[in-house]
């Protein structure tokens, strides 16, 4: 049974494979996260901005385009300012790109997934493939080059 590690938070979407192989990822390496569905439970403004500069990252990089009103929003447009990006993404959840992960060891964009790695203070327990069959992670916990 998975330890609880509060330290860890991802803010997953059920339906996206890459945020599925990241959480899955951190379960593997023993540490069950506290999982956020922000589709459902959006962050604030406050957080969005501190989880983007944490991340270290402008905010058009967690800008996701497919499957979203990215376009139809002009989103596309380099002159709009970070604040109207951050804007689209409170009115439109959607936007904000997946998985967005924080550790003790950092914040970041995991995609693909097995950036998620670089922030576990865990290993990986066992051998990992992705849910397209890509191998991961060996028998012996090792990250697969």
């Amino acid at each position: 049974m998975p330890s609880v590690t509060p330290d860890i938070v991802i803010y997953h979407n059920p339906e996206c494979g890459t945020s599925r192989n990241a959480l899955a990822m951190i379960r593997n390496a023993g540490i069950e996260p506290h999982v956020v569905e922000y589709l459902k439970t959006p962050p604030s403004r406050a957080l969005l901005e501190s989880l983007i500069a944490r991340a270290g990252i402008p905010p058009r990089a967690l800008l996701r385009e497919k499957g979203t009103p990215y376009a139809e929003l002009g989103l596309g447009d380099e002159s709009l300012s970070d604040a109207a990006l951050i804007d689209a993404m409170m009115a439109h959840p959607v936007l904000i790109n997946r998985p967005l992960v924080v550790s003790p060891l950092g914040v970041k964009l995991c995609r693909p997934s097995e950036e998620v790695l670089d922030l576990l203070p865990a290993a990986q327990r066992a051998a990992f493939a992705k849910e397209d069959g890509e191998q991961v992670i060996d028998a012996a916990g090792n990250r697969v080059a």
